[in-house]
């Protein structure tokens, strides 16, 4: 890619975000967001998106896990359970702002486009999946975990709290929150 291209592609998923965040010109909701209004917030024309979207939600999709998938890191060093802790808790962080938002929003409007859902799913979700199921084995080859749990059950139970918090802003996403969830589920999982 050249890197003419690769400035136009960058100021495309920066303006995607800077329409859908906190600050001016934002926040956008997903379903205001236009082409057109990235467009023209990044200086590219609507072909320059076309050429490498093929519609607003792939878009959004890899706005969102530019600046996601960074600031949520899943460390594969160290004890497993301090890695499990901080990446719930850095996930609760970004999920308090204007990212949570966005992802409830991508959620919603996955429900309505199964093409999206699948496409979320597939970029997004089973990579992150994956990468904790494997942090949870590690826990379990670490012995702080139980080893007759099912890795994709416990990481079910750590995140779907986080999720529903988010989606129904029934409490605070912030580290006092997930060290209690962390350690309430560790009391019955331990080894």
């Amino acid at each position: 890619m050249a890197v003419r291209s690769e400035s136009s592609r960058r100021a495309v998923l920066q303006a995607t975000m800077d329409l859908l965040g906190d600050e001016p010109p934002g926040p956008v909701s997903l379903q205001k967001l236009s082409i057109e209004g990235i467009a023209r917030r990044a200086g590219v024309s609507k072909m320059t998106i076309y050429r490498w979207w093929p519609d607003k939600v792939a878009l959004v999709i890899d706005s969102f896990l530019d600046n996601h998938v960074a600031r949520t890191p899943v460390r594969q060093d160290g004890p497993a359970i301090a890695a499990l802790r901080e990446h719930l808790t850095s996930l609760a962080a970004v999920y308090a702002g204007p990212e949570g938002r966005l992802v409830a929003q991508l959620i919603a409007e996955c429900q309505y486009e199964p093409k999206a859902l699948a496409e979320f799913k597939h970029r997004f979700w089973e990579g992150r999946a994956e990468a904790v199921t494997a942090l949870i084995q590690r826990a379990q080859a670490e012995g702080d975990l139980r080893s007759d749990l099912d890795p994709a059950i416990v990481a079910d139970m750590l995140y779907a709290p986080v999720y529903f918090r988010l989606l129904f802003q029934s409490g605070p996403l912030d580290a006092d929150f997930t060290n209690l969830l962390i350690d309430t589920a560790l009391k019955g999982l331990r080894a």
